[in-house]
């Protein structure tokens, strides 16, 4: 008997105002949708009506809506303020509602304040593709200049701090807001975007806040949703740090293996898993993927595929699916011998072709991601085969 694939493959898509189609994602070969209500704000329930809608649509393009991301978790839960208890409420009637009209995976993160960042959205690479790209040199500019925050000082080195110095000079006007909207606009499918004041404001709620502190309140979020993700078959999916380091001086805590065995183990349930980038966890060299995949292939519920190319220090940016530092042939093979089929997104792809002349949002253009899925697919496809053989 042949062994089934590993992957369900997928691809996430923003909603009736994406402009990558639920056709266009059809004709890459991907079966499953990765989606979520972006139009409901953070906090309030995802009812069956609202859920049912985007089931609908999904499935009059033949295709299959797998995966939530994200249903987002409120930043008042994060900090476990006086509001936490009912949002956290709302958040398990979501799950519940979910559950019962059949979708059973769902993705969050737990990045105080800003998701996922990047300080290029449309950075250039030698073949005059566009990539994503992180540079601490590029956020230290904004922080130390334009934030302005206490004690900035304290989170760079000399040399970032007089390279941070020389780029913010040279910098124009224009140069610079740039540089703030690409941190502060907020990305898509992250939580929001915020005006400069806002966000100084934000990050005092986080003043004497530890590491700790937030491991804390994440379990104790966990804690409180389990019965509820048990009771409806939930899988819940947490996506690690993007990127996997503080920055502006918050901690971040699913950024390695050890975070992750801390979270698997003070919350046991196997509906308590993972969303394994290989782009976030990437972007620390430190972090053995393969050897991570391993360890917790029975609690990823979810793959995101990417590779990122590390340039330095705090430094990368998104490589091609099958450059940058993401093995995904041995990681593949780490998955031989299981009877799970998981879903699967090549996350983020490179503006190219046709796509340079489309509007779409940064990182998600239907080319560049397609390139990915089928690389991903090739490679899939050869390891099944030959395990066949």
């Amino acid at each position: 008997m042949k062994n089934k694939n590993f992957f369900e493959p997928s691809m996430r898509w923003y909603g009736p105002a994406d402009t990558v189609t639920l056709l266009d994602i059809k004709q890459t070969g991907a079966t499953g949708i990765v989606t979520a209500l972006h139009h409901i704000p953070n906090g309030e329930v995802w009812t069956k009506e609202e859920i049912q809608k985007r089931i609908d649509e999904v499935e009059a393009a033949g295709l299959t809506w797998n995966v939530v991301e994200s249903l987002p978790v409120h930043e008042d839960i994060k900090l476990m303020l006086d509001t936490s208890e009912q949002l956290i409420e709302n958040y398990k009637i979501s799950l519940r509602n979910l559950g019962e009209l059949g979708v059973k995976t769902v993705t969050y993160n737990f990045m105080p304040i800003l998701d996922w960042t990047r300080t290029r959205l449309y950075h250039p690479l030698e073949d005059q593709t566009l990539a994503l790209y992180f540079d601490i040199v590029d956020l230290a500019a904004f922080d130390l200049f334009v934030l302005q925050r206490e004690g900035t000082e304290v989170d760079y080195n000399d040399e970032i701090i007089a390279k941070a110095t020389a780029l913010f000079d040279q910098m124009s006007e224009e140069e610079r807001l740039k540089l703030q909207q690409n941190i502060l606009a907020g990305l898509p499918g992250s939580e929001s975007g915020y005006e400069l004041d806002d966000f100084k404001e934000k990050l005092k709620l986080y003043d004497g806040v530890s590491k700790l502190d937030l491991q804390n309140n994440m379990v104790a979020f966990l804690s409180a949703i389990m019965p509820t993700a048990e009771e409806y078959g939930i899988k819940m999916a947490v996506h690690p740090d993007d990127p996997p380091f503080s920055i502006f001086g918050i901690p971040r805590f699913v950024s390695n293996r050890d975070d992750l065995d801390y979270l698997m183990t003070k919350v046991p349930s196997m509906n308590n898993g993972i969303c394994f980038c290989t782009g976030s966890f990437g972007a620390n060299p430190n972090n053995d993927m393969v050897a991570m995949v391993k360890e917790f292939r029975e609690r990823i519920h979810f793959y995101h595929l990417r590779s990122v190319e590390v340039v330095g220090e705090r430094h990368f940016y998104e490589a091609d699916h099958l450059a940058g530092n993401a093995d995904f042939v041995a990681i593949i093979q780490t998955l031989i011998g299981s009877d799970r089929v998981v879903p699967m997104r090549p996350d983020h792809g490179h503006a190219m072709l046709d796509d340079l002349h489309k509007t779409t949002n940064p990182g998600y253009t239907c080319i560049g991601r397609m390139k990915g899925l089928r690389a991903i697919l090739g490679i899939e496809r050869a390891i099944v085969q030959l395990q066949n053989s």
